[in-house]
C-alpha cells in the first residue's frame, strides 16, 4: 500500500466515524425539539437523521471491509463494497421519505398549532452548524479520496442541510399563524430525499456494473502512454473502478524488432509512469508487436 493510499484509508476511516458520531448527536437534539414543538417539517428533519445514521453505520462498516487487501477469494479487492453500501443506504432514504409522504400528507388535511417554536429554532440552528462543518469535512475527503460510499454519505448531509433550513423556514411561518406550511414543506423535503436516492442509486450502480472512467481520464492514459517515444500506439483500452481502485488494462503497441525482454521492461516503465498519476491503481499491460504504420496505431480513445 504506498503512502497516499495509506493517507486515503485513514481520512475514510475518520470520515465514517465522523458521520456516525454527527447523526447521532442531531438525533438527541431533534427528537427533544419536536417533542418541545410537535412539528411535522422538524419530525421529517429527524426521520432524515435517524436514516443518515442508519447509512452512515453501514458505511462505516463497508469502507472497513473496502480497504481490506486483496485475497485469494476476492482478487481484485473488495472496493466494491463501497457501492454495495450507497445502494443500502438509497433504500433507508427512500424508505424515510414514503414515510414522510404519508405523514406530512396527513397533517397537512389537519393541521394543528405548535409549541415552543423559538426552542426548536435554536435546536436546528446548531444542527445546521454541525452538519455543515461535518459536510466541509467530506467534500475534503471526497476531493482526496473519490469515495463513492463518502459522496453518498455527503449526499444525505446536504439534504439534511435542505432540511434544516425548510425547517427552520416552517417554524418560523407557523410563528405568524400559518399552519399549513410546516406540512407543505415536509412534504418538499420528502420529495427532494427521494430525488437524492435516484443519485446515489444511478452512482452505486455505475461502478457495480463496471462503467468505463471518465473519458477525461482516459486521456490523460493515452497522452501518458504515448509519450514514451518507443510506443507505436495502444488499443483495447478498458477501464472502471472498484472503491479506491482504478483498474486499467490495454494493448501496448511496440515494434516487431524489440526481444521479450526489451517489451516487458517498456511495458513496466510505461506502467510504473501511469501509477505516478494514479497512484494505486491496478494496471495490466499486454504488450503486441505492431508495424510501424499499422492502423491500429491510429485507433480513437477507449479502442
Amino acid at each position: 500500500m504506498t503512502d497516499q493510499q495509506r493517507q486515503n484509508a485513514r481520512l475514510l476511516r475518520l470520515a465514517s466515524l465522523a458521520s456516525v458520531c454527527v447523526a447521532t448527536t442531531l438525533i438527541v437534539v431533534k427528537l427533544v425539539a419536536w417533542n418541545l414543538t410537535g412539528s411535522t417539517s422538524l419530525l421529517a428533519s429527524l426521520v432524515d437523521s435517524l436514516m443518515d445514521l442508519a447509512a452512515s453505520a453501514i458505511n462505516f462498516m463497508a469502507i472497513r471491509y473496502s480497504l481490506k487487501a486483496a485475497d485469494h477469494e476476492h482478487r481484485f479487492g473488495h472496493g466494491k463494497a463501497e457501492s454495495l453500501a450507497g445502494l443500502a443506504q438509497a433504500s433507508f432514504i427512500a424508505g424515510s421519505a414514503v414515510f414522510l409522504l404519508i405523514y406530512a400528507g396527513n397533517r397537512l388535511l389537519d393541521p394543528r398549532p405548535l409549541e415552543n417554536i423559538d426552542a426548536g429554532l435554536a435546536v436546528m440552528l446548531f444542527s445546521l452548524m454541525l452538519t455543515t462543518m461535518l459536510v466541509i469535512f467530506q467534500r475534503h475527503v471526497i476531493k482526496r479520496t473519490g469515495s463513492v460510499a463518502i459522496r453518498a454519505d455527503s449526499l444525505h448531509y446536504l439534504t439534511d442541510i435542505l432540511t434544516i433550513l425548510v425547517t427552520m423556514a416552517a417554524l418560523f411561518l407557523a410563528r405568524q399563524g400559518l399552519l399549513w406550511a410546516d406540512p407543505l414543506l415536509a412534504l418538499g423535503i420528502a420529495f427532494y430525499i427521494l430525488y437524492s436516492a435516484g443519485q446515489i442509486i444511478r452512482e452505486s450502480l455505475r461502478h457495480l456494473m463496471d462503467q468505463e472512467l471518465s473519458p477525461e481520464i482516459k486521456g490523460q492514459i493515452r497522452s501518458i502512454v504515448l509519450a514514451d517515444q518507443r510506443v507505436l500506439g495502444l488499443h483495447d483500452l478498458r477501464t472502471r473502478q472498484a472503491g479506491q481502485t482504478k483498474f486499467i488494462q490495454f494493448h501496448l503497441d511496440l515494434a516487431t524488432n524489440l526481444s521479450l525482454s526489451e517489451a516487458h521492461n517498456i511495458g513496466r516503465e510505461v506502467a510504473e509512469t501511469l501509477k505516478k498519476s494514479f497512484p494505486g491503481a491496478d494496471i495490466t499491460v499486454h504488450q503486441d508487436p505492431i508495424k510501424q504504420h499499422s492502423p491500429l496505431n491510429n485507433q480513437p480513445p477507449g479502442k
